[in-house]
């Protein structure tokens, strides 16, 4: 009876798929040679796969276009990329490739629009939505946006104090969005987000402040299910608050014709993932658009803002085991040539699961492992997959070296971990390749960052 890591695999999911495949036991990875790719730079390796970008805007483009051609649906729709996901040229490169508006999050986004625009990447008719808790700086900035011709420039109120900064700060007439606060699952520590103003108050807020105002008009009502857009009897009943707001708040402000249902499309965690798109996003539009009738108000423009299911899909991380402790009779270590919670933060911090497979070695027999990074630290582990409560890894013979391939963690990692910063146990971050097609589909890659080394780093620390 065979039993290899490959067996494992197969008897356990539909093997190879979309982005996975072997050639002669050595992963591939939308087609690309993985181990040559090793062999060439080395690990840790960070790798950035620019065209899954694109295929992943043009996929959730066609599922609103199929879901609003379906039910004739009179809104359009508006794909933004929230930028805090990968503030990357390559990555902003390409997204605005697509067409895509944009979505800002703090002061320093409007430097990167404003950078953007002086490399000729955007121009001033952009729809640029600004959310998060404005500082006067903010939005001294997004004013300046807005007096230097940026004419789809989108603030949205984050709290109803944030207006006075509004009217102090920007001079010329806007729109503008109001975000509405979403209760939090019932687990959650607390009851109701601490973003966007409680749903009880917007209304009155309108009347009082906005409702004949000379210099606003509010065009958007934004809000955001934290939790993600997942089949379940929360999110629904939040999607519906939301849309019922909107259609109270269209009856009494008639600039109001765009519903932002924020981010939240998850991306494939595992090879066992199973996500309905298609339903999920037909079932979205058919709600807006049935409330829309019952109110007899116009179906409204939809926003979107994908920032995670944009670029997640793109990355991967590799590292080799370099060491394997046996520290009792259950518990064998695989140690690894860099920091999991240096590298992929959101691992230790929030117990995100990514999709994990050996590099190479797929047909030795199977072991179930834990993984350890080089920190000093007892947190600094990884053994556990979305799927199940462990890992299993192939097992390693002698002479044999083993790279491991963490994937789909393209979105956060490098912004929460501090690219090219100081590190935990000053473990340096790993070099950086992007891997690109070139316009007859052939694959080439070339390196964003090398090996942070020592010197680099004692700098910052003053030495």
């Amino acid at each position: 009876m065979k039993n290899t890591y490959f067996d494992l695999v197969d008897q356990t999911f539909y093997f190879p798929q979309e982005g996975f495949d072997l050639v002669g036991n050595k992963l591939r990875f939308h087609g690309i040679d993985l181990n040559n790719l090793i062999e060439k730079y080395g690990t840790p390796l960070k790798l950035t796969y620019i065209p899954k970008i694109a295929d992943q805007i043009k996929k959730a483009r066609n599922y609103f276009k199929v879901a609003m051609n379906k039910i004739q649906y009179q809104g359009k729709y508006h794909y933004c990329y929230c930028t805090k996901s990968s503030h990357f040229s390559h990555v902003l490169d390409e997204v605005l490739d697509n067409n895509t508006e944009l979505e800002t999050s703090s002061e320093f986004d409007i430097d990167l629009i404003r950078k953007l625009f002086y490399r000729w990447d955007i121009k001033k008719d952009k729809i640029i939505i600004n959310n998060g808790f404005k500082t006067p700086a903010y939005v001294q900035k997004i004013g300046g946006l807005i007096a230097d011709g940026f004419t789809n420039v989108i603030p949205v109120l984050d709290n109803i104090d944030e207006f006075d900064l509004y009217e102090k700060y920007i001079e010329h007439p806007t729109n503008i969005g109001i975000r509405l606060a979403t209760e939090e699952e019932p687990n959650f520590e607390f009851y109701t987000s601490r973003l966007g103003i409680r749903q009880s108050a917007v209304l009155q807020f309108y009347k009082d402040k906005l409702l004949k105002h000379p210099k606003f008009k509010v065009k958007l009502l934004h809000f955001f299910v934290d939790t993600g857009i997942k089949d379940d009897i929360y999110y629904w009943n939040e999607l519906k608050k939301g849309i019922k707001l909107y259609c109270q708040l269209k009856k009494i402000c008639p600039d109001l014709t765009g519903i932002n249902i924020g981010g939240g499309l998850p991306i494939r965690n595992s090879l066992s993932f199973d996500y309905d798109y298609k339903y999920m996003i037909n079932e979205i539009v058919r709600l807006i658009k049935e409330s829309c009738e019952e109110s007899k108000i116009p179906e409204p423009d939809i926003y979107t803002e994908f920032g995670k299911y944009t670029v997640g899909e793109s990355g991967a991380i590799f590292f080799s085991v370099i060491g394997q402790k046996q520290q009792n009779d259950a518990e064998l270590w695989y140690m690894i040539d860099n920091s999991l919670m240096t590298t992929l933060p959101d691992s230790w911090g929030i117990s995100e699961r990514f999709i994990l497979l050996p590099v190479n070695n797929w047909e030795n027999e199977p072991q179930r492992v834990n993984i350890g990074g080089l920190s000093c630290d007892n947190a600094d582990y990884y053994n556990s997959e979305a799927h199940i409560n462990q890992v299993f890894l192939p097992s390693i013979k002698k002479g044999q070296n083993l790279i491991l391939g963490f994937f789909h963690c393209g979105a956060y990692q490098d912004s929460l971990s501090g690219y090219g910063g100081i590190k935990h146990c000053l473990l340096p971050s790993p070099q950086h390749i992007i891997v690109d097609r070139d316009e007859d589909g052939n694959l080439f890659d070339w390196k964003m960052a090398d090996h942070q080394d020592a010197d680099s780093m004692l700098k910052l620390l003053g030495y």
